[in-house]
């Protein structure tokens, strides 16, 4: 086996695309994902899991029904299941994703912004 260290910034430079998240490693059934997200996104939810994100560079504000949280790099917020929520990014952020295998990064909704699921880089 060889031990050599994941580096988030060699990883987002293999991709330019937004809202788009790429998988970088598994543990137990779980995925990290790198994303980079601008603009934004659509109103979801993911029903069976919570959604973890880790801003690592810019600024991402989560809005849901009631209220928002503002999240800077270094900071990390969890979406709790069930809870519908819209992510947005006046410039571009890149974050870290912590979720089950399998997750559709759009939930249950379908648009334009459905990832493909599960593509490594």
């Amino acid at each position: 086996m060889a031990y050599i260290p994941i580096n988030f910034q060699e990883k987002l430079a293999k991709f330019q695309e937004h809202w788009s998240p790429k998988v970088i490693a598994e543990m137990n059934d779980y995925q990290f994902k790198l994303v980079k997200v601008q603009g934004d996104f659509v109103w979801h939810k993911h029903e069976d899991t919570d959604e973890v994100f880790i801003v690592l560079e810019g600024q991402l504000i989560i809005e849901f029904r009631d209220g928002q949280v503002s999240l800077r790099a270094g900071e990390m917020f969890v979406v709790p299941r069930n809870v519908e929520h819209k992510p947005f990014a006046a410039s571009e952020c890149k974050i870290l994703l912590v979720e089950p295998m399998g997750v559709v990064n759009t939930g249950e909704e379908q648009s334009e912004l459905t990832a493909e699921n599960d593509v490594w880089i």
